[in-house]
């Protein structure tokens, strides 16, 4: 179960996610990025961070602590932003909060080089949860201390936003073109080896026990929570095996800009960057091989 703290002091929101996260300072002397119930993307969106989130960490890939945080939405009433004062007052109760990286800088493909196995390692365990947002538009992780770190999980298992499809569509085809670290010639058919059988059923079941109850109750079709938690791990158990066969790595879908700043990318030495040719090999390839 993960560690339950209380927010203590709201201290800014993060306008660069959609769903406006914020900085709090919690009763452990924490500080973590919350994110909120009361956002429009709902609850399910915290039940994938938890069970992707933490399905990563376990698998040894860095993902910062988790934890749920309650939260009195009193705590916010100095804050001037009214988007923000709704956010809380609809958010009061158990929220989900990630620890804060004091300065960590968003991933840029020029600025950082990602080994081909740890590169492999991320998009295997993107396919896995079918994430659909570590694009290069939107890399969704960070480098802190000289590490990669992965964030934002909450757009993965899209499968469970409609149940009765849910078999059919989590056993779709991965596409992993724009997928940020794809320049990198991920070694796909190794993180494969390395991973998929860590992916066990008794894994899943203790990842989605982390999810709270109350972000699981009166879902449409289950008579239970743990009824629900069983259909969070099916379709995970089933991808792990098979997902590496389903990855695609063609070209681009367009040009990919950098967002490091100039006198940085000035500095940079140039480097290979691998083609889209190199990428539909490794594909192929890998088709017949089949903190705080």
């Amino acid at each position: 179960m993960l560690q339950e703290v209380v927010a203590t002091r709201y201290v800014t929101p993060l306008r660069e996610g959609g769903s406006l996260p914020g900085i709090v300072e919690a009763d452990d002397l924490g500080t973590y990025v919350m994110k909120f119930t009361g956002a429009g993307q709902g609850r399910k969106t915290l039940v994938a961070e938890v069970i992707c989130g933490e399905l990563g960490r376990r698998l040894g890939l860095r993902v910062p602590e988790l934890v749920t945080i309650e939260l009195d939405p009193v705590i916010g009433l100095a804050e001037p932003d009214q988007e923000v004062q709704e956010l809380l007052k609809a958010s009061g109760g158990l929220n989900l909060g990630m620890d804060y990286l004091p300065g960590s800088l968003g991933f840029d493909p020029l600025a950082y080089e990602v080994g081909a196995a740890e590169a492999g390692r991320v998009v295997w365990f993107d396919a896995l949860i079918n994430n659909v947002d570590r694009s290069w538009r939107n890399p969704n992780m960070l480098v802190w201390h000289g590490d990669l770190w992965l964030i934002d999980h909450g757009a993965t298992m899209i499968w469970h936003h409609n149940w009765p499809g849910a078999e059919a569509s989590a056993a779709k085809p991965y596409n992993a073109s724009d997928h940020v670290l794809a320049p990198f010639a991920p070694d796909i058919a190794a993180a494969a080896a390395e991973l998929a059988p860590l992916v066990t059923e008794e894994l899943l079941t203790e990842v989605a026990a982390d999810v709270p109850d109350a972000w699981l109750v009166d879902e449409p079709g289950f008579s239970s929570t743990d009824e629900l938690r069983r259909a969070y791990v099916a379709p995970l158990l089933a991808r792990a095996a098979t997902v590496h066969e389903r990855i695609a790595l063609d070209a681009p879908a367009a040009n990919r800009p950098s967002q490091a700043p100039g006198w940085l990318t000035e500095r940079l030495p140039p480097r290979h960057r691998p083609s889209a040719g190199d990428g539909a090999t490794a594909a192929a390839r890998t088709g017949r091989e089949g903190g705080r």
